[in-house]
């Protein structure tokens, strides 16, 4: 690929536009492609981390984690001041170890009383970083309209793993596969057949899970 180009960044506004192809050296394409594929990675990467961290601490079982949670708290607590009182050779009276405990147990209650809210306040945030990763992906999309699927359709038949190999490992894998996933949906490439498993991958998995799978993606023209 060629080399890249210094120049502003573009905006949604710009990628949008339809005479965009018409302009633009096909380099500062794929610059604007790579900056996009890593600003939809960072987002979903970022909402993979919020997704598990909704089903840690607000799933079906997430009571009896909270419970657990509360239960180590104590325990830790516990350890520091034995610790904090062997090192300093003080001792504290029964009624401040009895209302420190307390006041762990309140503020369990508190938070514990705002699950609700603590949840709805993690959804947002969800949502959020769910439409900031599906703007990354119409904008690579577009972009690459006028430059990755050239290259696709030049060189096809071709697998997901030597279109990544072609361009040198710069993209990732999930990143290939969910653009691609977009032309053989509009009906301009065809997935093959090698086997069923692979066809029914879904589009965002992780690098490491598709990477098993890549050479076996084959892709073809049918433009």
């Amino acid at each position: 690929m060629a080399s890249v180009s210094k120049t502003d960044d573009l905006n949604a506004k710009d990628i949008n536009n339809k005479n965009f192809d018409n302009s633009t050296p096909r380099a500062e394409l794929y610059r604007q492609l790579k900056q996009r594929e890593h600003h939809w990675w960072q987002a979903r990467q970022h909402l993979i981390r919020l997704k598990e961290r909704q089903m840690f601490w607000f799933g079906e079982n997430s009571f009896m984690m909270w419970l657990l949670w509360q239960l180590v708290s104590y325990v830790v607590v516990a350890m520091v001041l034995m610790s904090l009182s062997k090192l300093l050779n003080i001792s504290l009276p029964l009624w401040q170890y009895v209302a420190l405990f307390v006041l762990q147990t309140l503020i369990f209650i508190v938070m514990l009383a705002f699950k609700g809210r603590l949840a709805n306040n993690l959804q947002r945030r969800i949502n959020k970083q769910e439409l900031l990763r599906e703007e990354a992906l119409n904008e690579m999309t577009i972009l690459a309209a006028d430059s990755l699927y050239l290259d696709v359709h030049a060189k096809a038949p071709i697998s997901l793993k030597a279109l990544y190999e072609h361009y040198d490992a710069q993209f990732h894998l999930s990143s290939l596969q969910c653009l691609l996933k977009k032309e053989v949906d509009a009906g301009r490439l065809l997935l093959g057949e090698q086997q069923l498993e692979v066809n029914i991958l879904p589009p965002d998995l992780a690098d490491d899970e598709l990477n098993e799978h890549a050479s076996e993606m084959i892709y073809k023209s049918i433009i």
